[in-house]
């Protein structure tokens, strides 16, 4: 159930939410997100690793159902944004048992040790950010496997995923999202 009244006509009210209410920021958080797809260095599996497990802490049912390398540019074209030079150009896919072991990470023996740091630092960053900022160990363990550069990209992307999947979930825009009907026709 939408927590928010949109007409009813509207055929993509996620979308569209910046076009009712507060369009300065629904188009500066679109520009955020779109940054986060079309900027980041990171490793397909990485980024998609670290948003999907976001995605299961938010409960956002779009961003459950998203498939990066499936169903971004299709949702790209459908809202009129260019899908060129985004993320699924930045290696490979990941499989659907690589998202459907996502919340068990810890023991899934097929992710990388990059990918089982990026998981565990989205986890960590929407759960327990104060914690995970004094963590030292963990810290330590990051800094080995991944750049400052990288540090901060896949900072900026969890923060993205965080704040775009829980607006949907939350005001029950993820109910009824096209994003989902793209999923479902694979």
């Amino acid at each position: 159930m939408m927590r928010i009244s949109i007409p009813d006509d509207n055929p993509d009210p996620f979308s569209s939410l910046g076009d009712y209410f507060s369009p300065e920021m629904v188009r500066a958080s679109n520009g955020f997100s779109q940054t986060v797809y079309k900027k980041t260095k990171l490793p397909l599996r990485i980024f998609e690793g670290a948003r999907a497990r976001t995605a299961e802490i938010n409960g956002c049912m779009v961003c459950r159902a998203f498939r990066a390398k499936r169903d971004l540019q299709d949702f790209y074209k459908s809202s009129g944004v260019d899908s060129s030079n985004t993320v699924i150009e930045n290696g490979a896919a990941p499989d659907e048992e690589f998202y459907q072991n996502i919340t068990n990470w810890k023991s899934y023996p097929a992710y990388s040790e990059r990918e089982r740091l990026a998981i565990e630092y989205a986890e960590r960053f929407c759960i327990e950010p104060q914690a995970l900022a004094k963590d030292d160990i963990f810290w330590e363990r990051t800094k080995r496997a991944f750049s400052d550069e990288e540090i901060v990209d896949l900072s900026q992307c969890v923060a993205s995923f965080i704040a775009t999947g829980r607006v949907a979930h939350v005001l029950g825009l993820d109910k009824v999202c096209s994003i989902i009907e793209l999923g479902a026709a694979e």
